[in-house]
């Protein structure tokens, strides 16, 4: 299962950093700032240790004495927390700051890794697995959330798509040297930037209101429900009408509670979250389908298409830096055309086309598209929402993405490779 990034911009008022313009990008570091080298080595990460088990499923089941069908539910446990994580950890982020958000994140992170690198057996294996998802989550959205420009933001996605796409191969290696356990610690590298980024939190006023239990164990439903309707649809498609169904009218009810009324009233932030969700389906769609194609359509073998996924894979998020770069100059307007445009475009390809290196490019073009709404258009959402809901709208934003990571493998699988 590949990692979301993953996956936001302007600083909520509770968050220890200076203000920034959002769409103005700084050549230097500001005052009061985060490095952005430190933002991004808290955040990418979790990309590598969430795409390690590609390759290496086999040997995991093997050591833990399970099929290799059983041995996976350790990559749907991890995409299941980092989804589900996302806005909790946002809603902690909202109400108590960043210095409650990395404690708790930076524990679940290393407990998670601990359980993962000791047990022998596949329960613990999976606690160990969904809590460094969901440590994880929690660190990238606390990144997110003090990137304060768009370039910023394009330094992590970049680096977090770069992480991705190495992730399997990465995995490989560590497996073949070290042991398969080595190679799901790789997040737990974010643990040396937690204590530098640390140091730019600071207190944070209790919240007035009480916190909203039942909106955040409803949108935990939902989105867990979400996250399975493309693997069990018969056993999903009921809880998530229900639980969606529920979460409409506790919001109605509770307009300032856990998911804000007035932040799903926001037409740039729905327009935001649903073009990053179309674009993260799309890629995830195509980084299943494509392989298949270059071995179907034009008869590449295993080792070509490995490489050749790779490479398009690393320039196409490396030049989606460019774009973020760029897109505070281009303006929102024209960014969503050309991230629409291209995401079409890139998806239209891949459908019509037999030919090797334009499938390629089709998938270049896709991860472009998905790192670069990523980036862009986090900084669209949050700056768009109101002031003390803008750590909200990293979550749900971030949610968003994610959903794309569960429905593009079963889009793949039902247009490819069933």
């Amino acid at each position: 299962m590949p990692a979301t990034a993953t996956s936001h911009p302007h600083t909520p008022p509770a968050l220890p950093t200076a203000p920034a313009r959002p769409e103005q990008d700084h050549p230097r570091t500001a005052a009061g700032q985060v490095p952005v080298f430190w933002l991004a080595l808290l955040a990418t990460p979790i990309a590598a240790g969430a795409n390690a088990p590609v390759l290496i499923l086999p040997d995991m089941a093997r050591s833990l004495g399970v099929g290799a069908a059983t041995a996976s539910w350790l990559v749907m446990a991890f995409a299941w927390a980092m989804a589900v994580g996302t806005p909790l950890v946002a809603g902690l982020l909202r109400r108590r700051g960043l210095r409650a958000a990395l404690r708790l994140s930076g524990a679940l992170v290393l407990a998670g890794t601990v359980l993962v690198t000791l047990s022998p057996w596949l329960p613990l294996a999976l606690a160990g697995r969904a809590a460094q998802a969901a440590g994880g989550a929690g660190l990238v959205t606390s990144a997110m959330s003090l990137a304060g420009s768009a370039r910023r933001m394009g330094v992590i996605s970049a680096g977090f798509g770069m992480l991705g796409a190495s992730g399997p191969l990465l995995g490989e290696w560590l497996t073949g040297i070290l042991s398969w356990r080595a190679a799901l610690a790789v997040s737990a590298i974010s643990l040396l930037a937690v204590a530098k980024v640390g140091r730019y939190a600071r207190e944070v006023p209790p919240a007035e209101d009480r916190f909203d239990a039942r909106g955040a164990a409803l949108l935990t439903a939902f989105a867990t429900a979400l996250v399975l309707l493309p693997t069990a649809p018969a056993y999903a498609t009921a809880p998530a009408v229900i639980a969606g169904a529920l979460l409409t009218w506790h919001v109605s009810r509770r307009p300032e509670g856990f998911v804000p009324l007035k932040l799903l009233r926001t037409p740039a932030f729905r327009t935001s979250a649903l073009l990053a969700l179309a674009a993260s389906t799309s890629y995830f769609t195509l980084l299943f389908a494509v392989p298949q194609l270059l071995a179907d359509r034009a008869g590449w073998s295993k080792g070509d298409v490995g490489t050749g996924q790779l490479v398009a894979l690393l320039v196409g998020a490396a030049l989606s830096w460019f774009f973020a770069a760029a897109s505070s100059r281009i303006g929102r307007g024209a960014v969503r055309v050309v991230l629409v445009a291209l995401g079409v475009a890139a998806a239209g390809t891949a459908a019509a086309t037999s030919w090797g290196p334009l499938l390629l490019v089709a998938m270049g073009t896709a991860v472009f598209t998905a790192t670069g709404s990523n980036a862009v258009l986090s900084v669209h959402a949050a700056t768009s929402a109101p002031e003390q809901a803008r750590a909200t709208a990293i979550g749900l934003f971030t949610l968003c993405y994610q959903l794309g990571g569960a429905f593009g493998p079963a889009i793949a699988t039902a247009l490819v490779l069933s």
